[in-house]
């Protein structure tokens, strides 16, 4: 049989009031969709890091050999 530890006291879910096992259920899918949104979060950091860095790179000084603002191509 399952069962849950609150307070440091162990309960059998099976031996739950119906009140008690919705909210026990409940409790579960909120768990459930906390983690799901660490894990989403944790992604989004790490995307967040990589565009931070990518930006960094693309704002590197030019080469000192480029005098202008423009190209002159042939």
């Amino acid at each position: 049989m399952s069962s849950i530890k609150i307070d440091k006291k162990e309960y059998e879910i099976d031996r739950l009031s119906p009140g008690a096992r919705g909210q026990q259920q409940s409790l579960q899918l909120v768990d459930a969709q906390f983690e799901r949104l660490q894990a989403q979060t944790a992604v989004l950091q790490t995307a967040l890091v990589s565009h931070a860095k990518a930006l960094q790179q693309s704002l590197v000084e030019p080469s000192p050999s480029f005098t202008g603002d423009t190209i002159k191509l042939g």
